[in-house]
């Protein structure tokens, strides 16, 4: 037995976090309030926003194709962690702790880190 599956267990759980990035994706082409005030709070350059909705929707085609074609999956899930590692470290390097980094920031990694641990450890 691997200690990491290269199929997720459940197939749908990558696919929750794709919808979820997308989601997101959505809300970042014409950054709505709430995402432009939270990159603006970790002084992210607005010249770079558009990187995060590449970066985003590679990392949902990864999690979709990757339901059904190995190793795809875990190495877009494992992204999807970093990217939020790193945010989380922006934000409190900035010191913008409110609502935007507990409920936006450590809610998409906690999710990220729970579709992990059920789609390709338990």
């Amino acid at each position: 037995m691997d200690f990491i599956e290269l199929l997720p267990n459940h197939w749908w759980l990558p696919v929750i976090l794709a919808a979820a990035l997308l989601a997101d994706v959505a809300v970042s082409i014409r950054p709505l309030s709430f995402v432009r005030d939270c990159l603006n709070g970790v002084n992210f350059p607005e010249d770079w926003w558009w990187t995060l909705i590449v970066i985003k929707s590679l990392a949902a085609a990864g999690l979709i194709v990757g339901a059904w074609a190995d190793g795809i999956a875990v190495a877009a899930n494992v992204g999807v962690i970093a990217y939020f590692l790193a945010a989380a470290a922006a934000h409190v390097r900035a010191r913008f702790l409110g609502r935007a980094f507990w409920l936006n920031c450590l809610g998409m990694l906690t999710l990220s880190v729970g579709v992990f641990v059920l789609s390709f450890i338990v």
